[in-house]
């Protein structure tokens, strides 16, 4: 098992369509895990959520949150980036990563009818700020 480079994971979570499993906790202290399609700003990791959702009530209650990206192919390899989860309702914003999100999972000549349908009034951008990350590579091997 090899330990991923920052550019490494990097390239990892943006390649093809991966996507994240999102893990937070329940008001009632049981766990939740959701996939989520996500892209990478900068240090960050967005993705969106409508408002009032299981995501959206979690992280507005407690925002540390972790995502998980991993591949299903042997030898195996996977990242994991537990951080803080911020929320915006900043439509500009909202529309322009569903739209970025849109393209990447549907295709390029579908970003704009993805951004249109999830970047609306009540949708949310979830930005993830990285306090750590764990990428290994050839978990199999």
């Amino acid at each position: 098992m090899d330990v991923m480079s920052r550019e490494e994971w990097r390239e990892f979570v943006l390649a093809g369509t991966r996507t994240a499993k999102a893990g937070f906790t329940r008001a009632d202290g049981t766990p939740l895990v959701t996939p989520v399609w996500m892209a990478l700003d900068g240090e960050d990791v967005v993705f969106t959520t409508p408002g009032g959702s299981l995501k959206h009530q979690a992280l507005l209650r407690d925002p540390r949150i972790t995502l998980c990206i991993d591949d299903q192919e042997p030898p195996y390899s996977y990242v994991m980036i537990t951080g803080q989860a911020t929320l915006s309702s900043d439509l500009a914003e909202v529309r322009r990563w569903a739209t970025v999100l849109g393209g990447r999972y549907m295709g390029a000549d579908r970003a704009g009818e993805y951004g249109a349908r999830n970047g609306v009034p009540g949708e949310y951008l979830v930005r993830v700020t990285p306090a750590k990350v764990v990428a290994r590579r050839g978990i199999a091997d």
